[in-house]
């Protein structure tokens, strides 16, 4: 505080609107053991509350005993914001703040304010269920939804009564505090007015008159490459399934007439293709804005890696957004290792404009300061769940009003934004208010696990004292799964297998997998064969050559007709490869993404850490691959890993042979 820097920030601090309801504040947390906190964006919720407790027990001599834990979504998040408030405290990660993430954090002996994920404090729980030592839990970003967000919500309220002396502060960005307040019993709420400056909203036939861009059937469909000619083709496909946003957006667009709106804006609405992404629009609003706006960082929200990866080649074309000496292009995806996700926080060299293409991981708690422009496509990457026939699919989907709203106050931090709306209002107004919670739309049976892990007997009576709880079909299908791979027995306990997943941050059938492969000494190919099977297939396959890709990858798969084995050989080639300095020829040579190996790579690292945690495997690589020379042993463990699920049988009682087996992707050395 004495220094020049640290009375500017004392200054900043003071400024935003959460310091005015400072004492207000701190008095409902001394009084309740649960408050419940909406803050608009810019207000300093998530910075500036967590300081306050911690200042307002050191002022009052309890300093020693206060021990906070404030969880966040994303793992950018809770390393973006300890590293803010350090700076705010003018200390060093480590000190009296620190940040904790699956294989990473800072903390030392003096850290008294921890911020990790979701999942860091439910993983805490399942060894220490009273959260002994621990003052304050702040629980940011519960307007999201999220699967371990809801689920933490269960654990703490049971806590509570337990734990007198606790005290749980829930924080929203949006103002439906009163759900979260009902659920605890009528906790009281307290708003927070935001600190932003105005942003204006443009939507798609705003955009069109603004720009004159003609939209047209053939240049709305997005170009994923030579090598995803499918995903390009499939835009022309008509919808198979319709959900209820999708017919309400279809709906919406039938009854508007755009009449106020020039000829030219009509007709390219009239056009327009809401199951595109529109990349093409994209770069003719990013044109714009370099040519005609003032400065300013644009933010682009995208659904997610292929779509960025994508549209970045396509922008580095271009002869002004493709020019590193006036446009910097960076992306931000949960995929990235975390340095390279920094990067977005940095700002541009001077007359360079800075351009982030994100996922909606950049919608909440991490401020990109410099962003004036965003531009929102309206959709996410959301999980899919058909309880009915009991499969997942992860698929774009049309957000919520809450998330656009989210979206647009992004931009108008530092002074007046922008935000382009890349859809027409009517559709806007079609949006749901709040998104579906995911624990209504996802499978289960990792949750299931972990509820399990608690010692509860009843996974259903669990899971009926959610928020909103799944429906009980969605609940049987997940335990019915876990008893068929072995990790539960028919009274729905933990087996031995079954606990040793649940310590496995990694789905169960991924998780069966580590294990046999560990068990079995085979480690090394299973942990090439499940990181490719989180992250994606590094097979390229270019249209115009096709079949010299297929070639390149059937050498891999040795006569023994598998892409498993196929992936193994292709990144035990490239890592060999990499150590005499020929990476990029190899990947050249065998149509292979040298993006994607490495990836793959980054998460083999991560899976062995884990195992090592776990007391799975130990630090001998010899002795964990003992027998990994062993292919049919290596098969037999993916085989089991990968049980139920192997393949699937399709009734059709229409036709005389009423049995089908799912046809095969193209890119499989089967087909």
């Amino acid at each position: 505080q004495e220094s020049p820097e640290g009375a500017k920030m004392v200054e900043f601090r003071k400024s935003l609107p959460a310091y005015k309801e400072k004492e207000r504040l701190l008095a409902a947390i001394a009084r309740n053991q649960v408050i419940v906190i909406s803050g608009e964006t810019g207000c300093g919720k998530t910075t500036q509350l967590p300081q306050f407790v911690l200042e307002s027990e050191i002022e009052s001599g309890r300093g020693a005993f206060c021990n906070i834990i404030c969880t966040q979504p994303r793992r950018i998040s809770a390393m973006a914001v300890a590293e803010r408030v350090s700076t705010e405290r003018g200390e060093n990660l480590g000190e009296s703040v620190g940040y904790k993430v699956r294989l990473e954090g800072i903390r030392g002996k003096d850290t008294h304010l921890l911020f990790c994920t979701s999942g860091i404090l439910l993983r805490r729980l399942l060894s220490d269920r009273n959260l002994n030592g621990v003052s304050h839990v702040f629980v940011d970003e519960i307007h999201e939804r999220g699967m371990n967000e809801d689920f933490l919500l269960i654990v703490l309220k049971d806590l509570l009564s337990r734990r007198r002396d606790l005290r749980l502060i829930l924080m929203s960005a949006t103002l439906n505090a009163e759900l979260f307040s009902s659920y605890f019993g009528g906790a009281p709420t307290i708003h927070i007015p935001g600190f932003t400056h105005p942003v204006r909203a443009h939507f798609l036939e705003d955009i069109l008159e603004r720009t004159g861009y003609k939209m047209t059937a053939s240049n709305q469909l997005d170009d994923y490459g030579q090598d995803k000619v499918w995903k390009t083709q499939r835009q022309l496909l008509p919808r198979k399934r319709k959900n209820q946003i999708t017919t309400l957006v279809e709906d919406a667009l039938q009854n508007s007439n755009f009449e106020t709106y020039g000829s030219r804006t009509r007709d390219s609405l009239a056009n327009w293709n809401p199951d595109c992404i529109g990349f093409n629009l994209i770069e003719a609003v990013l044109c714009h804005i370099c040519r005609k706006e003032r400065a300013g960082a644009v933010l682009v929200f995208m659904t997610g890696w292929d779509d960025i990866s994508s549209l970045k080649d396509q922008l580095k074309a271009h002869p002004l957004l493709g020019d590193p000496n006036r446009v910097l292009l960076l992306a931000c995806h949960g995929s990235m290792a975390t340095s390279e996700q920094r990067l977005i926080f940095d700002k541009a060299p001077p007359n360079v404009r800075k351009v982030v293409l994100a996922t909606n991981m950049a919608e909440a708690s991490i401020t990109i300061n410099d962003i004036v422009f965003v531009m929102d496509c309206g959709k996410a990457k959301e999980t899919t769940y058909d309880a009915l026939n009991n499969t997942p699919c992860l698929l774009p989907s049309w957000i919520s009003k809450a998330s656009s709203r989210q979206r647009r106050g992004r931009a108008g931090r530092v002074q007046p934004g922008e935000c382009y709306h890349l859809y027409p209002r009517c559709v806007y107004d079609a949006f749901a208010e709040y998104q579906l919670p995911e624990l209504l739309r996802t499978p289960l049976n990792s949750l299931c696990l972990q509820i399990k892990s608690l010692q509860v007997d009843s996974i259903g009576e669990f899971l009926s004292a959610a928020l909103q709880p799944p429906e009980p079909r969605a609940v049987q299908n997940a335990v019915e799964f876990l008893k068929m791979i072995g990790s539960l027995d028919e009274n729905e306990n933990l087996t031995d297998l079954g606990r040793y997943l649940s310590m496995l941050p990694v789905d169960p059938k991924l998780g069966k997998m580590l294990i046999m492969g560990a068990v079995f000494r085979c480690i090394d190919p299973i942990l090439t064969v499940v990181a490719g099977l989180s992250a994606r297939d590094p097979f390229l396959l270019p249209q115009d050559k096709k079949d010299l890709a297929g070639t390149a990858k059937s050498r891999f798969s040795a006569k023994d007709y598998s892409d498993h084995m196929a992936l193994v050989r292709a990144y035990e080639g490239w890592k060999d490869a990499e150590r005499e300095g020929s990476g990029y020829e190899y990947c050249w040579r065998n149509f292979l993404s040298a993006q994607t190996l490495q990836a793959i790579h980054s998460l083999r690292k991560q899976f062995s850490y884990i195992l090592k945690d776990a007391g799975l495997i130990d630090s001998d690589a010899n002795t964990n691959n003992s027998l990994s020379h062993n292919q049919s042993l290596v098969r037999g463990v993916i085989c089991s890993g990968l049980f139920p699920g192997i393949s699937s049988v399709v009734v059709n009682s229409c036709q005389q042979f009423p049995l089908h087996l799912y046809y095969m992707e193209d890119s499989s050395i089967n087909f």
